[in-house]
């Protein structure tokens, strides 16, 4: 914030765990009174067990009290990590300019308490007010056995994390209106998903966008690879355009298809020119896990396992690659899905359609340890920390690890990890044989220097876009890309994760000069939830 306007930051909390629920040492405060002392005269027990009904009411009663009036140190001390809360209801009122505050609880359920918050924003002569709703917790303390408020900075406001600040006054950086590449205006209102990206950008090319800066209440965000989000409009700056590689058709697809499924991710690019068209998020926690997720992508990461054995002239598409039902590498035994039955004179093409893991898994012997790295890296643009998409994002990792891992990473298990972002360039580059490093913004905007690759023989091209066609035409993909016309291609991935029932979904494919993938956690097999989403928005065709 300009001006020289003072933030009180939330710390993170790193808990001192005493048993039971891990509360420790913060609720060595003031807190609620408890019992008297026993008939001895001796110090009352320390309660143990769940907050009563009684507790909750009262204690969260306090801390709203408290609040209300602004003394910050009291009403930290209804809580269980003193010191952080005071840091930010003390800045609720001194950094954030919020007073007039009034608390209404609603109907408790159990020890959470929901509540809603009107107050008012003032700030250089202007006023408007401020409304919103949250959530508290109320718990036992472990040591003082108090009904205590379970800190969280959410508690002050529900879109708050550890690091984050509440404040008002000239904004950091000025507006944006961010328009997509036929120049139509984008705004987080109609595409949800694209809030923490438009905050990105103006954070980056805010202040050399042309605009004048505003004047708002905002969170101030402490993580990283975040901009500042708007909560309240005090006075509107002057907005700079700043234009974006995406395409509004594509982004409202995206934005829909999403949202068929929780924790889902999709990303498209244009693979003539790397320009990333749609990126949407359905998301409990907000996180962009389309540029930024680092997860394994299962089976569609044999696109670059097939490449690299076309590469080392270890097979081809119409080669050998045979699908037992189970492969042994290096002592740990690999399985195909559920149901595929083996076919000992299968191709590279036939394992690839029906996504034989086993096929793969017996040409470890016959790769380098680094082959499958050195591929990634040199041909597909990946795993060497130097993308400049326009925000941040990672780049994929497809490190060269040894023993059961060599396997497993062909399968894309083991140590590789990637985003819908990576697995939508690489399924662009596999379409056209070059690796166009993906952007959201022009690069004539920044100046800024894209990564490079050699890219992919001719040859290797067309055997990849024959193996992925006919993955989409009657292989895993196929139920997903029905009804598809044009050039097409796709390929499946299902991703085990440990903990989880069901494992991650991941599904990326092409037609025309489109290239999408699209992952979900805990959606089971790559067609079944990431496959009907990419195939909605290839639908648009850009």
């Amino acid at each position: 914030m300009r001006k020289g306007a003072r933030a009180a930051v939330i710390g993170s909390v790193l808990a001192v765990v005493i048993g039971g629920a891990g509360y420790g040492a913060y609720n060595v405060v003031t807190a609620i009174s408890g019992s008297g002392g026993t008939e001895g005269g001796g110090p009352a027990p320390v309660r143990t067990g769940p907050p009563s009904g009684a507790e909750v009411k009262e204690a969260s009663r306090a801390f709203f009290s408290a609040w209300e009036k602004g003394d910050a140190a009291k009403a930290a001390g209804y809580t269980n990590y003193a010191s952080a809360a005071e840091g930010l209801l003390a800045g609720y009122r001194s950094d954030a300019h919020l007073t007039g505050v009034r608390i209404t609880p609603g109907a408790a359920s159990g020890a959470r308490v929901p509540f809603s918050v009107k107050a008012t924003v003032s700030y250089d002569g202007k006023t408007k007010p401020f409304a919103y709703d949250s959530e508290l917790t109320v718990v036992r303390g472990e040591t003082t056995g108090k009904a205590l408020v379970d800190w969280k900075p959410s508690v002050v406001h529900p879109e708050l994390k550890d690091g984050d600040t509440l404040v008002t006054g000239e904004s950091a950086s000025p507006a944006i209106e961010a328009v997509d590449r036929n120049n139509v205006v984008l705004t987080k209102e109609k595409y949800p998903s694209l809030g923490p990206i438009l905050d990105a950008l103006r954070e980056k090319y805010g202040d050399d966008a042309g605009g004048t800066p505003g004047i708002e209440l905002s969170i101030r965000r402490g993580g990283e690879n975040s901009g500042d989000t708007t909560l309240v409009t005090l006075a509107k700056g002057r907005a700079g355009k700043v234009r974006t590689t995406l395409s509004a058709s594509a982004q409202d697809a995206a934005e829909k298809a999403v949202t068929r499924f929780a924790e889902s991710s999709v990303v498209a690019v244009k693979p003539s020119t790397g320009e990333v068209l749609a990126v949407a998020n359905h998301r409990a926690d907000g996180f962009n896990a389309a540029f930024l997720g680092k997860l394994a992508p299962g089976s569609t990461m044999k696109i670059i396992s097939a490449a690299t054995l076309i590469d080392n002239g270890i097979t081809s598409a119409t080669g050998p690659a045979p699908c037992p039902d189970t492969a042994v590498w290096q002592s740990q035994t690999f399985h195909n899905l559920t149901g595929m039955q083996p076919q000992p004179n299968a191709t590279l093409s036939d394992s690839f359609a029906r996504s034989c893991n086993t096929a793969f898994v017996k040409y470890a012997d016959e790769v380098k340890v680094d082959s499958l790295t050195n591929e990634a890296q040199q041909r597909f643009g990946l795993g060497q920390n130097n993308w400049k998409t326009g925000i941040e994002s990672f780049d994929g990792a497809v490190p060269a690890s040894g023993g059961p891992d060599t396997a497993a990473n062909m399968i894309g298990q083991g140590q590789v990890q990637m985003s819908p972002l990576n697995m939508a360039s690489v399924t662009a580059t596999a379409m056209t044989g070059v690796f166009r490093q993906p952007v959201i913004v022009p690069r004539s905007l920044d100046d800024r220097e894209l990564a490079t690759a050699k890219g992919l023989p001719a040859g290797t091209v067309a055997q990849l876009r024959a193996m992925m066609n006919r993955t989409a035409v009657s292989g895993t993909a196929a139920q997903a890309m029905a009804g598809l016309g044009g050039s097409i291609g796709a390929k499946t991935g299902s991703a085990e994760v440990d903990g989880q029932a069901k494992s991650n979904s991941w599904f990326t494919g092409y037609r025309n000069d489109m290239a999408v993938a699209a992952m979900t956690q805990e959606g089971g097999h790559g067609g079944q939830a990431a496959g009907p989403i990419v195939a909605a928005v290839l639908r648009t065709g850009g």
